[in-house]
């Protein structure tokens, strides 16, 4: 059934939770291969070359479960047992992974876009990486907040230490509306009180 339908033979044999995380992936994988296929962005090729090597896995992953395993579980053991009392640290990893998506798709569709860092927008190759430190920060953030780890938290503080940095720099020097900036800074700022304040639950 899963090797038809991702997903149906963990439904069948009542693994909810492992029916779930194949489903979510799934739309996870297809959304981010739409933006490789309907953009012509600067992550075009990269999507369309190593998105379909993780939907095997994924797909083969799920298909071997399916027939193989008896425990209900997750299919993908990376997430912490909820008794450990971090779903709040985990739902807010999941978002960062959200957050990645959205970044790709701003990308994608304007790819003539100049992130400012430091009130300057890189030209040429560097601009691109200054695009897509975005992504890759929110993803490793998210996956650090999922599973609950220390390093995670690490790479969240160096991600909002230069996220306010940059946002006061370019809040000095560009011109505005500076709307979303303010936003960003105090939400930021806020949102780091609430991740240090929670900090003893990260694990080494």
């Amino acid at each position: 059934m899963s090797s038809v339908l991702p997903g149906a033979g963990q439904l069948a044999k009542g693994h909810y939770v492992k029916a779930a995380e194949v489903f979510a992936l799934g739309v996870m994988l297809g959304v981010a291969w739409y933006f490789g296929y309907a953009f012509d962005g600067p992550f075009t090729p990269f999507l369309l070359y190593s998105l379909p090597l993780a939907a095997v896995f994924w797909w083969g992953r799920q298909v071997h479960d399916a027939y193989a395993s008896v425990s209900a579980g997750s299919l993908f053991p990376v997430l912490p047992l909820p008794s450990r009392g971090s779903l709040d640290l985990q739902a807010i990893g999941f978002l960062f992974l959200l957050t990645a998506f959205t970044d790709l798709y701003i990308i994608q569709a304007r790819p003539d876009y100049g992130l400012k860092i430091m009130g300057t927008a890189l030209p040429g190759a560097w601009g691109i990486l200054a695009k897509a430190q975005s992504p890759t920060l929110h993803v490793l953030i998210g996956v650090g907040f999922l599973l609950v780890k220390r390093w995670g938290l690490f790479v969240y503080l160096l991600y909002a230490g230069f996220g306010i940095i940059n946002a006061a720099v370019n809040l000095a020097v560009l011109p505005g509306p500076h709307r979303i900036r303010i936003i960003f800074m105090v939400s930021l700022a806020v949102f780091t009180a609430y991740i240090l304040w929670r900090r003893k639950r990260f694990a080494p």
